[in-house]
């Protein structure tokens, strides 16, 4: 008898992502030998607590008689006093042309990238991700029946291949997903870095006579360390999309918001913007959790605690490198890409779970040979930890 349920479904539901199965695998395995044995770095998470103006703005709110106007559904595209403070904060900040006319809010950085990529999405259309890239990528793209093209990176900046880059844009790219900072590298890209990529993009784009559009997804554009910047991909590139979640900069991942914003600049954007409501309807994506829109609203000047973030990074890195294994130094996110100790990274995962350490391999980002140890975590844990990574390293010299 023929399945009566999607076959790519039931793959997908059934079959979680690693970086899903680690973390459930930790909760099960932290039950049977305890907490204090479990050394989970699998989720990005962050244990740093959220800005205490947030807490404060959810007590606020919370407390007032009008439940209603703080818990009622709000325009399908957002409230509209959001829109509006978003649009204002961005053009504050970055000396943008935003509308909130152009502003949909969002349950967090998945809605923001699916939404999006379906209201962009035609029959035979390509996106291009550049590795290493987050895995639920893939899934995005083809959930809009699209097809995702990978671009190498160039070690050990893990910075796009821009004759790569170039090889790969045909006349069926439809769009270019930038992530920086980067999850699972921790890299920034630099000014020139973003405006090599505009050049290239521009300069299909008048080959193709086609849009060619730049999709930025800036969950940790607030996270970066020592003194570095995060170039805003509008001011380089006319046709970019920002998809923007709330998640990480401000500790809320469970709470679901964020949103898409379309600059002044877009080419095109009175048709894409209807498009991309129409994707929200069509999605179930509509009227984002009304108490967080309010909430965001008025901390949007909020900041993460860099210093907690750095520490974690400072003492993984350090310990690491002195140890002996070989780390890519992160400018910004809070992942350490760690070169695996054999060539088969997901062998290597399985055997640091010997050890407790739940490590995410690499394979699934596109980037073989490492793994991710993602540092939202506590100090004291990661400092537990160490004594495991020992174990760990010299289990392969022995």
């Amino acid at each position: 008898m023929k399945n009566f349920y999607n076959d790519k479904t039931y793959d997908l539901g059934s079959r979680r992502s690693v970086i899903r199965e680690l973390f459930e695998y930790g909760k099960k395995r932290a039950q049977e030998v305890g907490e204090d044995k479990v050394y989970d770095f699998s989720l990005g998470n962050p244990n740093v607590p959220a800005p205490e103006c947030v807490r404060e703005e959810i007590m606020r709110l919370a407390s007032l008689p009008d439940s209603t106007s703080i818990h009622g559904y709000t325009s399908a595209q957002g409230d509209v006093a959001v829109r509006n403070a978003v649009a204002e904060n961005l053009n504050q900040r970055f000396n943008s042309h935003f509308d909130k006319d152009y502003i949909y809010m969002t349950c967090g950085a998945a809605a923001s990238l699916t939404i999006t990529l379906h209201a962009l999405a035609t029959d035979g259309d390509e996106f291009i991700a550049f590795a290493p890239f987050f895995p639920e990528y893939r899934v995005f793209v083809e959930g809009a029946k699209a097809k995702l093209v990978v671009v190498p990176y160039v070690e050990p900046e893990f910075t796009p291949d821009f004759d790569a880059l170039e090889k790969a844009i045909t006349p069926n790219t439809k769009g270019v997903i930038v992530n920086s900072p980067n999850n699972p590298s921790g890299a920034v890209y630099s000014e020139a870095v973003v405006k090599k990529i505009a050049d290239i993009l521009s300069k299909k784009q008048a080959e193709y006579c086609s849009h060619i559009f730049l999709i930025a997804d800036e969950p940790y554009r607030e996270i970066v360390y020592d003194g570095k910047t995060v170039p805003f991909i509008p001011e380089y590139y006319d046709n970019t999309v920002v998809c923007y979640s709330f998640s990480k900069s401000l500790s809320l991942p469970g709470e679901r918001i964020g949103y898409i914003a379309l600059p002044d600049s877009l080419g095109g954007k009175d048709g894409l913007y209807p498009a991309i409501c129409g994707a929200g309807r069509m999605l179930g994506y509509v009227c984002a959790p009304s108490l967080m829109q309010k909430v965001v609203a008025n901390v949007l000047n909020a900041m993460p605690d860099i210093d907690a973030y750095k520490k974690n990074r400072d003492l993984l890195y350090g310990a690491l490198t002195d140890i002996g294994y070989t780390c890519v130094r992160p400018d910004g996110a809070f992942y350490l890409f760690v070169k695996a100790l054999e060539p088969d990274a997901n062998a290597f995962s399985e055997r640091a779970k010997k050890y407790g350490l739940l490590l995410v391999p690499g394979d699934s980002f596109s980037a073989p040979g490492y793994i991710r140890a993602s540092y939202c975590v506590s100090g004291k844990m990661i400092e537990r930890s160490i004594p495991a990574f020992k174990e760990l390293f010299n289990s392969y010299k022995n």
